[in-house]
């Protein structure tokens, strides 16, 4: 194969994530039928390996892969898991989880919206009320890292709670799978959910649930409200025949199978580390350009920034974006209502390095764009929190 230099660009957007060239070049393989049995070995491969990441007991857990993004195991989850008669608490306090609100008007499942602010930390105390008042919740769902904020949601606590009250609980862990260390059964998860191009830096067009095995094969009695996303309809199908009920996106699970063979290579300590750097040197970075953090830093789950906009007439993240994004970085804007935000985060194949040379671009921008540095906040005061 002649492996030509793929220009790198630095993604500091929430996903999809910086790649390695092996990746990459992983799925430039023989064309083959998904249905050879060569191709379900290496599917059965994945989902051992997918379980392991989460230092689940192969024989209490499994995982089940679907052709699609993060949001098509949220919605696989939700209207998959829910017995009939009963009802789904949602404990909301982020863009994240508010599309798991979403998700349940759509199939019009019984759930209670437990709202918090998007800035702040779910209150247990008001969770367990819930659960206490309404003995007919069967699921609780929670999102470990509110992407949009990049608030650590205490999810062992809530799943402590959950199960307290004869819950399963369902983590939304997208943007921490294979970047935070999670033990899933110490951290009370029955259900969690990612997709292929957030922590494992693979490509789009995957994504997964591990789950507990029993409870998964308990919902296969549940009612069915989807075809193409019922959760243990394509559990049961690679049971059965080692594959997606429906095909699969074959180059993309190569890359795949290469991401996580490099996940195991680095090693988990490795990596957290690694985006632990990166993280700090985001956090250093803006505080010596005057830039504030919305989220305290000790809720802040160590992937995600939302920082504020500057109070400067001369401030415009479009211009912003645009002069980074022609010299290789890519920033993103915020899901903060009514908050003028936008997000830096530390996903992907990317190392400290990487950040120092974006802050250096991220200064030039906001110099050619006359925008005051430091930035200036509350009437010309220059600080960051």
């Amino acid at each position: 194969m002649d492996n030509k230099t793929i220009k790198r660009n630095i993604l500091l957007n929430p996903g999809p994530a910086t790649t390695t060239d092996t990746v990459k070049y992983a799925q430039v393989v023989p064309d083959i039928c998904p249905r050879e049995k060569e191709f379900a070995d290496l599917m059965k491969r994945i989902r051992d390996d997918l379980v392991r990441i989460v230092h689940g007991d192969s024989q209490k857990y499994t995982s089940v892969l679907f052709c699609g993004s993060g949001t098509l195991c949220m919605d696989a989850c939700l209207n998959s898991l829910l017995p009939a008669g009963k009802k789904i608490l949602v404990v909301n306090n982020g863009a994240y989880s508010a599309r798991a609100v979403e998700i349940c008007e759509s199939y019009h499942l019984p759930f209670l919206d437990l709202r918090f602010p998007m800035d702040a930390l779910p209150d247990l105390a008001e969770v367990e009320a819930m659960l206490r008042r309404h003995p007919d919740i069967a699921l609780v769902y929670a999102t470990h890292n509110e992407t949009g904020t990049g608030i650590l949601n205490p999810i062992r606590e809530i799943g402590a709670l959950a199960h307290k009250y004869h819950a399963v609980f369902v983590v939304d862990t997208t943007s921490t799978y294979a970047m935070r260390p999670i033990q899933i059964e110490e951290e009370n998860i029955d259900f969690c959910m990612a997709s292929a191009q957030k922590g494992l830096m693979a490509m789009t067009g995957i994504s997964f649930v591990v789950g507990n095995r029993k409870l998964l094969e308990e919902s296969g009695n549940f009612p069915k409200r989807s075809y193409y996303c019922n959760l243990y309809m394509q559990y049961e199908y690679f049971e059965k025949h080692g594959e997606m009920h429906f095909t699969p996106p074959v180059q993309t699970v190569y890359a795949m199978k290469q991401a996580i063979k490099e996940y195991f290579d680095e090693g988990e300590s490795a990596k957290w580390d690694r985006h632990k750097r990166v993280f700090e040197a985001l956090h250093a970075g803006l505080a010596r350009l005057g830039f504030q953090n919305l989220i305290r830093r000790e809720w802040q789950a160590g992937l995600v920034i939302t920082v504020k906009y500057p109070e400067d007439e001369n401030w415009d993240f479009e211009k912003i974006h645009d002069y980074c994004y022609e010299r290789g970085f890519t920033i993103y804007p915020g899901k903060m209502n009514n908050a003028g935000t936008f997000r830096l985060c530390a996903l992907g194949a990317l190392d400290e390095n990487d950040i120092v040379s974006f802050f250096r671009v991220l200064e030039e921008g906001l110099r050619e764009n006359k925008v005051t540095v430091p930035v200036i906040y509350g009437g010309g005061t220059n600080h960051a929190e």
